[in-house]
């Protein structure tokens, strides 16, 4: 008989406190954000771009996120090197938007610099499961640090997370993700440095918002490192928001013809000198 693998019985084990949580949660009002996750339902992923005028991308764009990312596909560009970034503390709250939990910066949080242009800090979000796949795996969960410059265009940075040990900047929320109802919450500060990912190796693309109304020209950096988070820090997550937002991931979108870029450059083997 075939004996079960430590990281099955771990999955096994976030699958049966998410199913209970399911069962003993209030469910939020789907009518208050409008849309939900799960595939059939009215509201469903397949139907929010007919859920409102504005929503029309949802259905009919053609650069669209999140996707699953196809190693075997990606092209490398040297030119993208080092992800910049210049992160420092300021004050924030954390707020349940009924889909999920956000930590928005009310100051300067600091910035990502793309090709010469700066993209100041927004806010982090997380969805459980993963939205973006590497090669069709999906991961526990993804975390979006999003990015905005002056003239209002946006930048993603995509960190995934698979369960292992507990994620330092998930640690220091829980107390308060533990508390969270429809109030927000003040965090004094936070220091966005504290949300680790790696500013080397990641994948670069041109798509949209995951959320209505899913707007395009999205400049997306998913990173390639997975980071780790616990079981409890998911099941905390999840049960925060509950009900039909349990699980908050938009399927994968049609890549369109997008091309996916590699920042990892490939050192030449010696039979290739």
């Amino acid at each position: 008989m075939a004996l079960v693998t430590k990281p099955t019985f771990v999955y096994m084990i976030v699958v049966f406190m998410l199913l209970v949580s399911l069962c003993s949660s209030e469910p939020n009002t789907v009518e208050a954000v409008g849309y939900d996750y799960t595939q059939g339902r009215p509201k469903g992923p397949e139907q929010w771009g007919k859920l409102n005028p504005d929503w029309k991308l949802c259905s009919d764009g053609k650069s669209q996120s999140p996707i699953d990312i196809q190693t075997k596909s990606v092209q490398q560009d040297p030119q993208l090197g080092w992800l910049h970034t210049e992160y420092k503390p300021a004050p924030a709250i954390l707020q349940n938007r009924g889909h999920d939990l956000a930590v928005f910066w009310k100051e300067d949080a600091g910035k990502l610099n793309i090709n010469g242009t700066d993209y100041n800090l927004l806010n982090c979000h997380w969805h459980t499961p993963s939205e973006h796949k590497i090669d069709g795996k999906e991961y526990i969960a993804e975390l979006h640090m999003v990015h905005e410059s002056s003239n209002g265009e946006r930048a993603v940075i995509a960190v995934l997370y698979e369960l292992v040990n507990p994620d330092n900047f998930l640690e220091k929320l829980l107390p308060f993700i533990d508390i969270i109802n429809q109030d927000d919450i003040n965090l004094g500060n936070v220091d966005p440095s504290l949300i680790l990912f790696d500013h080397e190796k990641y994948y670069r693309y041109i798509g949209s918002l995951t959320t209505p109304p899913c707007t395009e020209g999205v400049i997306w950096t998913v990173i390639k490192k997975v980071q780790t988070a616990s079981v409890k820090q998911i099941v905390d997550l999840k049960q925060a928001v509950g009900g039909v937002y349990t699980l908050n991931a938009r399927p994968q979108q049609k890549i369109e013809g997008r091309t996916i870029w590699d920042s990892e450059v490939k050192k030449a083997s010696p039979k290739d000198l």
